[in-house]
């Protein structure tokens, strides 16, 4: 059974319309205007347990509105959702229980105090006895390699530190399902790495379900298999990593490099010139046709090295965004 469903789910929000100016201020005071703003378009999905699924877009697509929706702390406008069997804006205590959210925007550490007073808080709060408390800390801080960290005021610790010590505070209950929105936000490439790591270990351990937005495409790639694009609400794909590639990417990258200069010209017949520098060519060409122009580059041509690799995902989603865009 699907952990999380989303079934046409969407979320309008009425805003206040003021124009410009003093002018636009009077009368707005006097007589206020309002526009519906479409946050989130009939979105549809399912979750398995256990699943780690990417969920992509640009900024102000709905991403986070729907991480809320699924959350509970907001309520939805059309559709429904159903996260472990209960509905999230229901609020239940069986609920709450069973999931968690972590946003890298926002923290819930006591700031003046040290990382392991939060922890036991939240051990209180979740019923989590003493003695599981402290194993559970014990096995999380030793995923993330925190050792004196927990004992140190929240504010003398740096981003990455007080990042993993939150990851500690989010999962300390166990939960199943983890909503988990830009949590490598403005850490460094180590801080970065350390996180992944620890996720995916706390997936195989726990069997728990993570939807995962991140602007870092590394994040993506190191721990989701599936990805859900949205776009100005609506959804655009959902389905693996590599079907991205292969739907909206027709072209593969081949870099050749020549035993003396070429001109752009002379590479022509092989594919569409990406660049030219001297003896090495980036060419763009076609999956259908990789073969064929291959062997004729090799058969026409002096080639000292070639490699062939798709293009960069995070430019394939780039360009679909811009397309969706216009």
């Amino acid at each position: 059974m699907p952990v999380v469903v989303c079934d046409q789910l969407g979320k309008t929000y009425r805003v206040a319309n003021k124009p410009p100016g003093l002018g636009g201020t009077l009368r707005h005071f006097v007589r206020r205007r309002y526009k519906d703003v479409e946050a989130v378009k009939d979105i549809s999905f399912t979750i398995e347990p256990g699943e780690i699924v990417g969920f992509l877009g640009p900024n102000g697509a709905g991403k986070t509105t729907t991480l809320k929706m699924l959350t509970g702390l907001i309520h939805p406008s059309a559709g429904r959702c159903d996260v472990l069997g209960h509905t999230p804006f229901g609020r239940d205590r069986d609920f709450l229980r069973r999931i968690t959210l972590v946003m890298g925007q926002k923290q819930q550490l006591i700031w003046d105090l040290p990382a392991m007073d939060s922890l036991r808080i939240n051990a209180a709060v979740y019923d989590v006895p003493d003695r599981d408390a402290k194993a559970r800390i014990d096995e999380l801080a030793g995923l993330l390699d925190l050792d004196d960290e927990l004992t140190r005021p929240v504010r003398k610790l740096s981003l990455g530190e007080r990042m993993k010590c939150e990851l500690v505070a989010a999962l300390l209950h166990h939960p199943k399902v983890l909503f988990l929105d830009e949590p490598t936000l403005g850490l460094d490439v180590n801080a970065q790495t350390a996180v992944r790591r620890f996720l995916c270990e706390y997936n195989q351990k726990q069997g728990a379900a993570i939807l995962l937005t991140s602007h870092y495409m590394a994040d993506i790639t190191a721990l989701c298999d599936r990805v859900i694009l949205i776009h100005q609400g609506a959804l655009m794909y959902d389905g693996s990593l590599d079907g991205i590639i292969q739907r909206f990417a027709p072209f593969r990258e081949v870099k050749v490099e020549f035993d003396s200069d070429v001109t752009e010209s002379a590479l022509r017949p092989y594919g569409e010139v990406e660049s030219l520098d001297g003896r090495v060519a980036r060419l763009l060409v076609r999956r259908d046709d990789l073969t064929q122009r291959i062997a004729r580059l090799f058969n026409e041509q002096q080639v000292a090295d070639l490699t062939v690799a798709d293009p960069p995902i995070e430019d394939v989603i780039g360009k679909l965004f811009a397309e969706g865009a216009a």
